[in-house]
């Protein structure tokens, strides 16, 4: 027996009407699918903790962003995080994630890097510094600077 239709690849889609052309989808959305069914301990970790808005806060997983696949994302504070494993350290991947990271704080993303080192020796402080990053914001809304509080000096 065959597998079922995915994608509305289903007989609407045998004879021209209805369902998703497969050719309509960018290579980045097969490879953050791929990707999310092949998660790091360190990523599933993470994911573990804050899945389901449990910090307050709603993150996707492997979520494509323009070319590439961004780790965690919280659309809600435009905020990207990347989990780095040893191989970040190699200077040809050290390049890659420079371009990369140019061109998300380009795109008005935020981006915060974790080693997965850290999260596997404590996933929860990592998580808390997650939060944190998304939570605020290190800019305010319409290009405001905030006025200095009474008592404080302009200088």
């Amino acid at each position: 027996m065959s597998n079922p239709p995915r994608d509305g690849e289903g007989d609407r889609a045998q004879r021209g009407g209805g369902g998703v052309r497969h050719m309509l989808r960018r290579p980045e959305v097969y490879r953050a699918r791929k990707l999310r069914r092949e998660m790091s301990l360190p990523e599933v970790l993470i994911w573990q903790r804050v899945k389901g808005g449990q910090t307050g806060l709603k993150f996707r997983k492997q979520h494509p962003i323009g070319d590439y696949v961004a780790d965690f994302y919280c659309a809600q504070r435009h905020a990207v995080v990347e989990v780095d494993g040893a191989i970040h350290e190699q200077a040809a991947v050290v390049e890659h994630d420079a371009r990369r990271d140019a061109f998300l704080i380009e795109e008005g993303y935020r981006v915060l890097r974790v080693t997965a080192a850290d999260v596997l020796r404590d996933a929860d402080a990592v998580v808390e510094g997650i939060v944190a990053f998304a939570a605020n914001p290190l800019h305010h809304a319409c290009g405001m600077v905030p006025l200095p509080a009474s008592g404080e000096d302009l200088a």
